[in-house]
């Protein structure tokens, strides 16, 4: 076998009385049964600080951590591709500073964009992904000229704030993603106060004191905003327990605490077929 390491997220510790346990990226422990392979070899093994020697109980235990994916060639994420490097950013300051401070440090290249900016790029200067932030909730067909944007080939992600709760939609980068409007049908459909959901979204709205909108939470959305594209940029394997594209995500801005919801696309409607006459 060729050098091996450990994956990222993963870690190997030594048990008193017990022998040696992996810590799985998900913080699970599991005991490993090394048989009569050198522990101290191992180890020296999987933190890539030695090549491989010949030894055949070694190189099944390895065999056995390669297998469980535990073992990782390539541990850093690839550099941002430079044909998705052009990142437009469309709404309030407080969200798209942090956001494209956190993309220009992984490579990408964001600029802010208005919503006219949207309609009539020049060929060859369109954007490769569009991120549109809102303090605030999504007023009607504010975005339905950018639920189009995965028509045309351009990445679409966007969050809002309701409140003191902040929802990340999933990027949608082609046709038959989820989009906001989906987005909208599908929690409407998900509430019994749906009339009165679709009335706050509508306005007039009457609110107290101005909810604060935190440094530490305008960075955990930009943090998600700017995970999401990288891993897009990449096309790095998805994490978690949903898929990337079929994830709304919801942060209470009050403790910062994330909830993942699966959400799908809303099919087109069929034509009502005409009746014989």
């Amino acid at each position: 076998m060729s050098r091996s390491q450990l994956a990222s997220g993963v870690e190997v510790v030594a048990v008193p009385g017990r022998g040696l346990a992996v810590r799985t990226a998900d913080g699970e422990f599991l005991s490993v049964r090394t048989g009569d392979a050198n522990e101290a070899a191992l180890l020296s093994r999987l933190s890539g600080s030695a090549a491989d020697e010949p030894d055949a109980e070694l190189d099944r235990l390895l065999g056995a951590f390669e297998s469980a994916g535990y073992l990782a060639d390539e541990p850093q994420r690839a550099p941002w591709p430079v044909e998705r490097r052009n990142i437009w950013l469309l709404g309030d300051a407080g969200l798209t500073e942090p956001l494209a401070a956190l993309l220009r440090a992984s490579g990408a290249g964001p600029r802010s964009a208005v919503p006219d900016d949207l309609v009539g790029a020049p060929a060859g200067e369109e954007p490769a992904a569009v991120v549109w932030c809102l303090d605030g909730p999504v007023p009607e067909g504010l975005w339905d000229e950018a639920d189009r944007l995965p028509e045309r080939g351009i990445a679409w992600l966007r969050c809002h704030r309701e409140g003191w709760q902040a929802y990340v939609e999933p990027l949608a980068a082609a046709p038959g993603d989820v989009i906001s409007a989906h987005v909208r049908a599908r929690r409407l459909a998900a509430t019994p106060a749906h009339r009165e959901l679709a009335a706050y979204w509508s306005g007039p709205r009457t609110s107290g004191t101005p909810v604060d909108l935190t440094a530490p939470a305008a960075g955990v959305l930009a943090a998600l905003l700017a995970d999401d594209l990288a891993r897009w940029a990449t096309d790095a394997p998805n994490t978690g327990g949903l898929p990337a594209r079929r994830r709304l995500r919801r942060v209470d801005l009050r403790t910062l605490a994330v909830t993942e919801h699966p959400v799908l696309p809303v099919p087109a409607v069929a034509a009502m077929p005409l009746k014989a006459g």
